[in-house]
């Protein structure tokens, strides 16, 4: 008989795991986890004694929508709370992306121990394991297929642990490595956190992710990726050891020299799957002289003209932007526009914009068939004032520079980034006890609250920027953006990187196609705030599936030429097909024998994470 893929890695899953486990312990797991209403719920003398033991820190779970079901009048100041990431990460019931159409939907945990050290945290795992719950684990709560919460849980909530200290040479425990600068963050730390003490403060630069409440744990255990990846690689790559609290409630720590196996999963094998963790300790870097931005929209007056930019533009991608200075998106849609949105590190704001006047010289040969429709903002800033509040707050005013050349306009700048751009670039925690720190880019509020419609992520391999390939490349983004409007994530790729950043990322768990990849594909469609059972607040679901029919549309003809291009886990399709291969590629099997290993009960779960093919799609059902 022969086995498809996933039922040949199932059946590989099941016999490793009862050669692992005990004997007899397979014959007396139960079939499921416990729900409240099951006789076999904790008793309430149980969940005392767990509070006792993490001193207090056991708490109800609320969830704050629930108040608009019995009190619509609260919708207006809920609403504007639900734009702002800091206080939705502050609600352990709650979770940047509220749902996904046909998928999950954002529901709180009975309980959270809202841990301090990783003394509570295992207090939390043995709990669970010993009375058989699901067990949830949130940090930044940032998950768009759902692992971030679970009904009917226990939850680990990470949240108030974020210490960060700075090592001038760090070794990781058991090695006699070479010391190098290093950071040691808490679980709970989140980018903003971390840029402002290692980078602001610190003269250094993390590995952290582009949206400022993004956890730097979730991030890592995820493989993800920065705005710089091009240059300092991913955030799994920079992992020099840690601490975590695997399935037994035992406290170790992994790195290279220490449980080996394990810290390699951690990089890039998924977040909730094999472990908790409690500590971090990432490797730091030399900061560039300058961060800065390339921002401009060009639209073209036809059909003909929009795939000759199209092209002109992966042309140009290849010969200049095709390095480690650049990284963020370009975007292309139905309206016949190329959204420009990227980011540069170690460009000065004329090198910057020497870089782009090909291009944009191209662009102004030819006024009858493309426009641009809006400010042109290249340059560069500082780059320890990249994430420093302060200093933005300083610049905030409103500058023109009237261009004497007339239309386009140039904001050309070495030190006025905010002075030309329409928006401010931070928005802040309004809040009146919030911290001044709390602030995130004007951007990546759209993404707060949001309900999804449909994902879908993958890799371009470099081979397709090739002279003879250039032309099928674009006619395939052309042919996309008929649909709906593409994303290329340029730092999500790292083709073009240094050697020593394809070599950091070959030693980790993440698929290897993001080394030959130069740009992540994303399409995806949603709306927000919304939640199910709220008036004036649904979400979609009739549009939500066809807007899913409408991503698939649209990604085919990039499909067709990378048929197994491979997906980024942290931002791909709930329902992705064949994950195993899309995440992890070749990787798998060994990421699966280490699931096996050191979780054989399964008591941590992830939708689509490692071993999650042993369950049901709630993680409360033995499959």
């Amino acid at each position: 008989m022969l086995l498809n893929r996933n039922q040949f890695l199932m059946a590989v899953a099941s016999a490793g795991l009862a050669q692992l486990l005990p004997r007899g312990v397979a014959a007396d797991r139960p079939a499921r986890r416990w729900r409240p209403s099951d006789a076999a719920w904790p008793a309430p003398a149980a969940w005392k004694k767990l509070a006792q033991d993490v001193g207090g820190n056991l708490i109800p779970v609320d969830f704050p929508l629930s108040v608009l079901k019995t009190n619509p009048g609260a919708a207006s100041q809920l609403s504007a709370l639900l734009h702002n990431p800091y206080y939705v990460g502050d609600q352990p019931g709650l979770t940047q992306t509220l749902g996904w159409v046909d998928a999950w939907t954002s529901k709180p945990s009975v309980y959270a121990v809202a841990a301090r050290n990783a003394h509570d945290i295992a207090a939390a795992v043995n709990f669970a394991r010993t009375n058989n719950l699901r067990l949830a684990i949130k940090g930044g709560g940032h998950s768009y297929l759902g692992n971030s919460n679970a009904p009917d849980s226990l939850l680990i909530w990470t949240r108030h642990i974020h210490d960060i200290q700075m090592h001038p040479a760090f070794v990781p425990q058991g090695c006699t490595t070479r010391p190098q600068p290093a950071v040691t963050v808490s679980a709970g730390t989140i980018g903003m956190q971390a840029y402002d003490a290692v980078t602001t403060r610190g003269g250094k630069y993390v590995q952290g992710g582009g949206c400022l409440t993004v956890g730097l744990a979730g991030l890592t255990l995820g493989g993800g990726f920065g705005s710089y990846s091009k240059h300092y690689g991913t955030a799994a790559a920079s992992l020099l050891e840690a601490e975590v609290i695997t399935a037994d409630g035992q406290i170790r720590i992994a790195n290279a020299c220490t449980n080996p196996d394990l810290f390699w999963a951690l990089k890039g094998g998924g977040g909730s799957t094999f472990c908790v963790v409690s500590k971090l300790t990432l490797r730091l870097h030399d900061l560039p002289s300058w961060f800065g931005t390339a921002n401009f929209t060009v639209k073209a007056a036809s059909d003909a003209a929009y795939k000759r930019l199209i092209l002109e533009f992966v042309r140009f991608y290849r010969s200049r932007l095709f390095n480690d200075h650049w990284g963020e998106q370009a975007h292309v849609g139905p309206e016949n526009t190329l959204e420009i949105r990227m980011t540069s590190q170690g460009l000065s704001g004329d090198q910057a914009q020497a870089v782009w006047q090909p291009f944009l010289d191209f662009v102004k040969r030819s006024p009858q068939d493309f426009a641009i429709t809006d400010r042109i903002v290249i340059g560069s800033i500082p780059a320890r004032h990249w994430w420093d509040v302060a200093w933005w707050k300083e610049h905030w005013p409103e500058i023109a520079y009237p261009n004497p050349n007339g239309n386009p306009f140039i904001g050309f700048f070495d030190y006025a980034l905010s002075h030309v751009l329409e928006q401010p670039a931070f928005r802040f925690d309004a809040r009146p006890d919030a911290p001044p720190g709390n602030a995130w880019w004007t951007g990546d509020g759209d993404q707060v609250a949001q309900y999804l419609w449909g994902y879908e992520s993958l890799w371009l391999p470099a081979s397709l920027l090739a002279d003879s390939a250039q032309a099928h490349l674009a006619d395939a983004l052309f042919a996309s953006s008929r649909q709906q409007s593409v994303g290329l994530h340029f730092n999500k790729g790292l083709a073009g990187a240094p050697p020593d950043v394809i070599a950091a990322a070959k030693d980790t768990a993440t698929n290897p196609a993001v080394l030959s990849a130069f740009a992540l594909v994303i399409v995806a469609d949603g709306q927000g705030p919304a939640y199910p059972g709220i008036a004036g607040h649904e979400p979609s679901v009739a549009e939500g599936r066809k807007s899913r029919a409408r991503i698939a549309r649209c990604t085919a003809p990039l499909r067709a030429l990378v048929p197994h291009a491979g997906s980024y886990m942290s931002e791909s399709n709930y329902f992705e097909p064949d994950w195993q291969h899309s995440y992890w590629g070749g990787n798998y099997p060994r990421l699966l024998a280490i699931k096996q290993k050191y979780d054989p009960e399964g008591l941590f779960f992830s939708h689509n994470g490692v071993g999650s093919e042993g369950w049901s799609r709630d993680g409360f059902t033995r499959a």
